[in-house]
């Protein structure tokens, strides 16, 4: 026997209007779900966008069997999805910017001369900027009064309620306002998927990237981001503005407020637009504001 949980729900969208169920059916994984967990799975499982308000209503748990597989039944493996970039030897992520060198600082092969017989160990040797790789930004990295990695909370780098916010490179360059309007933003981790990261380890990369506007950051701040990422060579326009000035209103405006910021990052093609925890945790460096992350998405 599995687990189903039966319940009426009542949902509004945050541009009006509203939809509403009674009976509906979910399966769970466990004997129990909590009602922020269930209106989470309620409105993956429907694809809704634009959803303000859940509520869950006349909850009951029941034990039945069911073609649908429950959550346990899927590998856990397969509930995790990576969203960093490989950082190899050699690979610039920005330019100007030097590439990584990773090398063995104790080769196994000297290393045999130190242990016994048959008993080897690699130490290996990594020399790099910060800005290497995916990659999170704390205040430090604009502000010298701002955070740096070693003063963010682990509260504020991992399992994250997120969302992504789809934004084709090829429809325009651009990510307005208008693409984060009408989306559930406070207290989430909003990455903005562009598909910009297929360009990644090209000289295409550096080039015509896109970007989010200085106006939809203002937006972001005032909606009540927690996080902010991205699948691109910059969150901010990296050209030159008609004064000749290179300015980063994005990573002003986000930092300036406490909002962390997560580029270079990938697959955000295959995560759903709502409905998973978001982590990318930095080691607890002091004196640093950027650092290379293990971006990753845990899937509901």
């Amino acid at each position: 026997m599995q687990h189903r949980v039966q319940f009426d729900f009542e949902i509004d969208f945050s541009n009006g209007g509203g939809i509403s169920g009674r009976d509906f059916r979910l399966d769970i994984a466990r004997t129990e779900i909590s009602d922020r967990e269930l209106a989470d799975q309620l409105v993956a499982d429907m694809r809704l966008l634009m959803v303000g308000a859940v509520r869950i209503l006349n909850k009951r748990v029941i034990a039945e069997t069911h073609r649908r597989g429950a959550v346990e039944a899927v590998p856990r493996t397969q509930r995790f999805v990576d969203l960093s970039h490989t950082i190899a030897h050699g690979v610039v992520t920005y330019k100007g910017l030097p590439a990584p060198v990773i090398c063995d600082y104790l080769s196994r092969e000297k290393s045999r001369e130190t242990y016994a017989s048959g008993t080897e160990f690699q130490i290996g040797r990594i020399d790099m900027v910060a800005n290497t790789g995916t990659y999170i930004d704390c205040p430090f990295h604009r502000y010298a009064d701002g955070k740096d990695l070693s003063e963010v909370g682990i509260d504020a780098l991992c399992d994250l309620e997120a969302i992504v916010v789809r934004a084709d490179h090829r429809e325009a360059q651009a990510v307005g306002v208008e693409h984060f309007r009408g989306r559930d933003i406070r207290g989430r981790a909003v990455l903005v998927h562009t598909g910009w990261d297929a360009h990644w380890n090209t000289p295409g990369y550096f080039d015509g990237h896109p970007f989010v506007t200085g106006e939809a950051a203002v937006y972001l701040r005032e909606a009540g981001a927690r996080l902010v990422g991205i699948d691109s060579h910059n969150i901010d326009d990296t050209g030159r503005d008609v004064t000749g000035s290179k300015a980063r209103p994005v990573h002003s405006t986000l930092l300036g407020a406490g909002i962390l910021i997560v580029e270079h990052m990938t697959n955000l093609a295959v995560l759903p637009d709502s409905g998973f925890a978001f982590s990318a945790v930095p080691p607890k460096f002091k004196g640093v504001g950027t650092f290379p992350v293990r971006a990753l998405a845990k899937l509901r």
